[in-house]
């Protein structure tokens, strides 16, 4: 019987599955989706679009007024995101601590976990010298309406930009390995201690009987059963809400379950040129907003780009209007504002098993979105685009909420020790668990939090390093 059994691949379960082997304990990771690497993933967006993310691409929200996106794959949505490692401020961590009252929610506490990750992560900003155009517009923009911005640190080894490598390939997969995934970094590492791997496999319920738990699913058709001493949920807001939802002899004891859904609401707008701009070039994402005033306002700014399907989706019009838009594809520069969001959503699991996300917005989110939208109609204008396209359709890129972490389990589903409440052999550690949106980029983050739940999980106290951490067994 092994030890754990770990439930999904990406920024937690795969960081879970390195910490976890490395202190010894005998794991099995499963995967829902396929098991890609740099030389097998699609070679182009629709291909990439369809096999990499969950809903052949995009799941959209009761109302369909947001679409939802989440990797599917060996290595989850850290195969697919754009691997930005920003720690959580204090603004962030202080509300979380205030909702929950949970006591290591602050920055001097989360220190040691992300100085750890930090000494084990290749990371660092792109070099000035490759910001593409895209980019430096947005600096231009930044600098001329008076707003700070800062460089993006990125979990990345060896990018090669300087031999033209064009990073908006890597939203379906770095053909270099050069995003630091879980792929990349912690997998392969798992699996040399001796992790076992399953892939294709999708979860339907778990059981906890105490002494051990099973974990019931289907893989390639045929149904199959997994038995270990523990369990790690980390399929994500949706993934573990639907899991557990569908576990009835767990989700009565869960009233909770479900809530705290958000997901930082985010809309593209687009600035035209008369020359070309070549944003699908060199570097995809460089520079984000670090502007306090933006900050406590709840807005994030960050330069970003798509690929031509996505583009045109997110672009306005129908027919002859649609089609002018798209010939400007290589005029266009863009920038991307999100929220921080009210976590007022809900997740529910129909009898079938589907997913519906109900994602209201408040009056205070409807505020803040309108601030992005006239922050970023005023940078576009000030770099010189000669028409502004702002776009309709939401994202949310980072699902979050629908087993909150808190101290009371009539009001979150996980304690403190990221164990489920009344269920102490299941544990959660990934986004699913955040009680509020934080309005910055979470991986890194939970990542972090990933490495204090192993510590919990192996026996240890907070405060110990890992075996990874201190460099034994890599």
């Amino acid at each position: 019987m092994h030890d754990f059994v770990i439930i999904g691949s990406g920024v937690s379960g795969g960081r879970i599955a390195d910490e976890l082997t490395a202190g010894g304990a005998t794991c099995i990771l499963l995967e829902a989706g396929q098991a890609y690497d740099r030389r097998s993933f699609p070679p182009n967006e629709f291909r990439g679009s369809t096999a990499l993310f969950w809903g052949g691409g995009i799941e959209v929200s009761k109302d369909a007024r947001f679409g939802f996106i989440r990797g599917k794959c060996l290595g989850g949505t850290s195969v697919v995101n754009q691997a930005d490692v920003d720690r959580f401020d204090d603004f962030a961590w202080d509300t979380w601590r205030d909702h929950t009252g949970i006591d290591f929610f602050n920055s001097g506490q989360m220190a040691e976990h992300y100085d750890l990750l930090d000494r084990n992560t290749a990371k660092g900003p792109i070099p000035l010298e490759h910001y593409n155009r895209n980019a430096k517009l947005f600096v231009e923009s930044f600098n001329k309406c008076g707003y700070h911005w800062q460089p993006i640190i990125r979990a990345q080894d060896d990018c090669r930009h300087d031999q033209g490598s064009d990073c908006i390939v890597c939203l379906g997969g770095c053909p270099r390995d050069a995003k630091q995934s879980t792929l990349v970094q912690c997998i392969p590492k798992a699996r040399e201690r001796g992790m076992e791997l399953e892939v294709e496999f999708e979860v339907d319920f778990v059981e906890d009987h105490q002494d051990h738990v099973r974990v019931m699913g289907r893989q390639r058709g045929m149904e199959r059963s997994i038995v270990a001493r523990k369990g790690v949920l980390a399929g994500g807001a949706f993934g573990n809400t639907r899991i557990l939802k569908r576990s009835t002899s767990m989700a009565k004891d869960l009233p909770a379950l479900g809530t705290a859904f958000c997901c930082h609401p985010q809309f593209m707008t687009f600035g035209a040129y008369d020359e070309p701009v070549d944003a699908h070039k060199g570097p995809l994402q460089s520079v984000q907003a670090h502007d306090d005033s933006l900050r406590r306002q709840g807005v994030k700014l960050e330069n970003v780009f798509a690929g031509p399907i996505a583009t045109a989706m997110l672009l306005p019009g129908f027919g002859r209007e649609h089609h002018r838009l798209m010939r400007k594809f290589r005029y266009l520069t863009s920038i991307e504002y999100a929220t921080m969001d009210e976590p007022l959503g809900k997740i529910e699991v129909t009898k079938s098993g589907k997913i519906i996300a109900d994602k209201p917005l408040s009056a205070s989110d409807k505020a803040k979105l309108k601030r992005g939208l006239e922050v970023t109609t005023e940078l576009h204008h000030a770099a010189g685009a000669k028409e502004v396209i702002h776009c309709d359709q939401g994202f949310g890129l980072h699902l979050m909420g629908g087993c909150p972490i808190g101290l009371d389990a009539k009001t979150s589903v996980v304690n403190s020790d990221f164990q489920v409440h009344g269920h102490p052999n299941f544990f959660i550690a990934d986004s699913s668990i955040f009680p509020r949106a934080p309005g910055l980029n979470p991986s890194f983050s939970i990542m972090a939090l990933s490495v204090r739940a192993s510590r919990h999980m192996l026996g240890k106290r907070p405060s110990e390093r890992s075996i990874v951490a201190m460099g034994g067994a890599r």
